[in-house]
């Protein structure tokens, strides 16, 4: 897993750095001292800047589809239509076929748990009847939870259309209940596979687009839903997304190696729209923003001096033509070698001392 975190100083470091490479170290009292002539003034100096401060850390992403499971046959038979990888499958249409016989796709949030026919009611019978009423089949139909003769006439119409036996019933290996469309992303038995029943057939995800991404166990906070991302496309171009959430590492074959890191799934904001063009699974470049300041007063680093004394603190070694002054400083938050800076005075265009140019 590639990654790079953004310039990540704390304030330890920022003491380590400022007390080894600023030559001016002040007093606990001397906040006021200055120097006269041209004695005691900085090498270079480096602007206050009003600027934004942004902490991210970029890992490698890849871009998918959404809420990946695995379709497996309810009933044994043999496969005699593989579904091909890639094809977007909706409402009425097969996902594949068992036996010469068409598993049907049809909407709802109830899987396919039980043969369905005349008298039995339930959550399913009502999707069941949807789904029909949807497809054209529900003439003279009234929705409801109970499978009726007129839910039976109306499976008997559907059946006709598919050319299958009219029996009225739908069985368990008939159909299969999914949210909405799908995108098929492989087809696990090939044709002529021999497939029992929970064998698995298809692997299918929903067809928005998404990018996933891995991060190390440290990173947890990075996985909170919502948080801000920005992600590089294969093509190049850049889009804008937002953590959903976590999901469970996909089996690879080694062991324990997919259990390191935390998988996230980032939507873009564009939708399918985004991600348009671009190659499905290709490599993409994923950035997570941590933490952002708008707007804080800046200085590089190396300009923030640890002031001595009794007080102690950090001070800033502002330029004033040929003299110049410590100011006392309260330090903030770091990224790209920048330090948020504030204090009494302190504004925006000033010129602070460095080491180095």
């Amino acid at each position: 897993m590639k990654r790079s975190t953004t310039a990540l100083l704390t304030l330890g470091t920022v003491t380590a750095a400022v007390t080894g490479g600023v030559l001016f170290l002040g007093t606990g009292g001397g906040a006021g001292a200055s120097g006269k002539g041209g004695d005691g003034l900085p090498p270079a100096t480096a602007t206050v800047a009003r600027t934004d401060l942004i902490r991210s850390t970029t890992v490698d992403g890849r871009l998918d589809f959404a809420q990946r499971r695995v379709v497996k046959a309810a009933v044994q038979g043999t496969v005699t239509v593989a579904a091909p990888e890639g094809e977007t499958v909706r409402r009425g249409e097969a996902l594949y076929e068992l036996n010469d016989k068409p598993v049907t796709l049809l909407y709802g949030p109830v899987p396919m748990f039980r043969e369905m026919k005349v008298g039995d009611r339930g959550s399913d019978v009502l999707q069941l009847e949807r789904n029909l009423r949807d497809l054209g089949y529900g003439l003279g139909l009234y929705v409801d939870t109970e499978y009726g003769r007129e839910t039976e006439a109306a499976v008997k119409r559907w059946q006709k259309h598919l050319n299958r036996a009219t029996t009225g019933r739908v069985g368990k290996g008939d159909v299969v209940f999914q949210p909405d469309r799908v995108k098929v992303v492989s087809a696990d038995a090939a044709l002529a596979d021999q497939v029992g029943p929970d064998g698995p057939v298809l692997t299918i995800a929903s067809t928005r687009p998404v990018v996933r991404a891995e991060l190390e166990q440290t990173d947890g906070a990075l996985t909170a839903r919502g948080t801000k991302v920005e992600v590089t496309l294969p093509s190049g171009r850049t889009a804008k997304g937002k953590v959903a959430g976590t999901v469970r590492p996909e089996e690879d074959g080694s062991e324990g190696a997919a259990q390191e890191g935390i998988t996230v799934e980032v939507v873009l904001d564009g939708g399918a729209r985004a991600a348009s063009g671009e190659d499905a699974r290709a490599a993409a470049s994923v950035t997570f923003v941590s933490e952002a300041r708008k707007g804080v007063l800046a200085v590089p680093v190396e300009a923030v001096v640890a002031l001595r004394g009794e007080n102690g603190g950090y001070g800033l070694q502002i330029v004033r033509g040929t003299s110049s002054t410590m100011v006392r400083v309260e330090t903030g938050m770091t990224a790209d070698g920048q330090i948020e800076v504030s204090g009494a005075g302190l504004r925006e265009g000033m010129k602070a001392g460095v080491a180095k140019p």
